[in-house]
């Protein structure tokens, strides 16, 4: 299915919910994992909708799955800040419809769960504990590598949900690239290679992110 702007959007039992202004796309799969819906006659904020809930066998129209009133109106709003938007050159699907990462804020609980249908990062502060199986250890002072092979800066500083002590951002210092301080969600981590971290956005996405202030973590 092609996800074209402006396209209707109907619930399963062919209700019109709202049209489509963007689309969310996975950094490690260039695939699209969530829709952003315009507000409408059933959403009053634009809302981020799980591609997953998507009837993709339905080819024509944006159609989802059968789902009731209140989950609906229960998906997350779409808030800016949350994602950064991808110019032509990053956007595999330019020539049809605005795209973007996501980008999660720095929240206590995010981790918990999944949110929108993006699966979340196992990873835990590289220290002299036991690593937890399943799980891969980050640790400060690593080289971050972005998708297209560039050093973009080393990380300065991870920064833990403190529940299970999983790894949610980290901050990259400056380095030949840039010229601030920037927050990464590990959500964007490709692989972890001794003390190198490999990111699967490019180095061109860093331009578009705000700069990292400690504040930013009250």
């Amino acid at each position: 299915m092609q996800f074209k702007k402006g396209a209707e959007v109907f619930s399963g039992e062919g209700e019109k919910i709202g049209t489509l202004n963007r689309v969310v796309i996975d950094p490690r799969t260039r695939e699209v994992s969530s829709l952003i819906v315009g507000k409408g006659t059933l959403f009053r904020t634009d809302k981020v909708i799980p591609v997953t809930l998507v009837d993709l066998d339905i080819e024509d129209r944006i159609v989802l799955k059968k789902t009731n009133q209140d989950v609906l109106e229960d998906f997350p709003d779409f808030e800016t800040a949350h994602y950064v938007p991808l110019g032509e050159p990053d956007n595999p699907y330019h020539e049809v419809i605005e795209a973007s990462y996501w980008y999660p804020p720095i929240h206590p609980g995010w981790a918990i769960g999944n949110f929108a249908g993006h699966p979340l990062p196992k990873y835990v502060l590289k220290t002299d504990q036991d690593i937890p199986e399943g799980t891969v250890a980050l640790e400060e002072g690593a080289k971050v590598i972005s998708r297209n092979g560039e050093h973009v800066g080393n990380v300065e500083e991870v920064i833990t949900e403190s529940q299970d002590n999983r790894v949610t951002h980290f901050v990259i210092s400056e380095g030949f690239l840039l010229k601030e301080r920037k927050l990464v969600p590990a959500v964007w981590v490709a692989k972890v290679a001794e003390d190198e971290i490999h990111l699967s956005v490019e180095s061109s996405l860093f331009e578009r992110l705000p700069e990292y202030q400690a504040a930013d973590l009250k």
